[in-house]
């Protein structure tokens, strides 16, 4: 069979979870022995005790200490798996990522998800694990780097830029815990505010009503919450020029907000805007390449995940499992896009 050499091929997976949880429990099985690996690659005793991430959930996440002990059960019982499915003071990590609130009549948010191949799910994972039922995209078997509840919240996050570390969750269970509790912007932001994060992460919140917050998260500073339309991989007030050189941040911001200034703006262009430069990265080689494009829409309750060739769109109601083949060019040159 001949292969195209312009091209790499990743499998994306869409699972529904069901009550007896025998999906999530297949798919922790799969990925287990590598997020292992990347949880102890400082050795046993950089990370915090079972007890000490149960006190966390239990003081910033009380409604979902249920659901964590049944997933820490399907995986095994473990004091590891259960240590790491807390996301409390997880290792440090980076991404890139750009998101931005259409400004039309059907509230939409639209976000690039920049990240390395190696430690992505590659999971599109819809649940019913507390009072709404929610779709987004898995990060850390737990938690989500973008979704939507069937209440028309959608959440989408960026790394904020900043290097410091501190005590606090991983940001995707606190994406995962505010999509299974919230059911508009302003709640939200509130939930956003409060809970502690281990590093800086900007979080967009959009619901039904076209509401909107962006949230800027950070372990050594109280949290900053904004009506931004825009988030890229800085926050305000930070001059972090090293971070900002090689992620190009504030070309990326300008870029998106002269785009809201556009008249003839459709949602389709909007959408298809992240799928070129500025937005669009091919950095692969520095595992900050564009994953996908996520088109998130809270009155549909539905994400249209994008890439140059194709696109896939599930809903909350209407889900199907599936898999899909996604060929991700490796030169720009490559790109078509219509």
């Amino acid at each position: 069979m001949h292969r195209d050499h312009r091209f790499v091929d990743l499998s994306f997976s869409a699972i529904a979870d069901d009550d007896s949880g025998q999906p999530w429990q297949r798919l922790f099985a799969q990925l287990w022995p590598a997020y292992r690996s990347w949880y102890l690659r400082d050795g046993h005793l950089a990370r915090p005790s079972f007890l000490a991430c149960r006190r966390a959930l239990e003081k910033h996440m009380p409604e979902f200490v249920e659901r964590w002990q049944q997933l820490v059960e399907l995986a095994g019982g473990g004091d590891v798996a259960a240590r790491f499915l807390s996301l409390w003071c997880p290792p440090a990590y980076h991404s890139g990522c750009s998101q931005a609130v259409w400004p039309g009549s059907e509230p939409l948010l639209v976000r690039n998800y920049d990240y390395s191949t190696r430690y992505f799910d590659r999971v599109i994972l819809r649940t019913h694990w507390g009072p709404h039922r929610v779709l987004g995209t898995s990060d850390c078997l737990i938690g989500l780097v973008d979704g939507v509840n069937d209440a028309g919240l959608a959440l989408s996050l960026t790394f904020g830029g900043r290097r410091a570390v501190g005590e606090g969750f991983g940001v995707p269970i606190v994406l995962r815990y505010v999509l299974e509790t919230c059911s508009s912007a302003p709640q939200a932001a509130k939930v956003l505010a409060r809970i502690p994060t281990h590093m800086a992460y900007n979080v967009t919140a959009l619901d039904v009503d076209g509401r909107r917050a962006t949230v800027h998260l950070a372990p050594d500073k109280p949290a900053l919450v904004t009506p931004a339309a825009v988030a890229t991989n800085h926050q305000p007030g930070d001059d972090h020029r090293d971070h900002i050189y090689q992620s190009a941040t504030v070309e990326r911001e300008r870029y998106l907000l002269n785009r809201l200034m556009l008249h003839e703006e459709t949602q389709e262009r909007f959408i298809a805007a992240f799928l070129r430069p500025p937005l669009f990265s091919l950095a692969n080689e520095r595992e900050r390449g564009t994953l996908y494009t996520a088109a998130l829409w809270p009155c549909r309750r539905q994400i249209s995940y994008r890439w140059p060739h194709t696109e896939w769109t599930l809903g909350v109601d209407h889900f199907e499992p599936g898999v899909r083949q996604v060929h991700y060019p490796r030169e720009m040159r490559a790109v078509a896009v219509k």
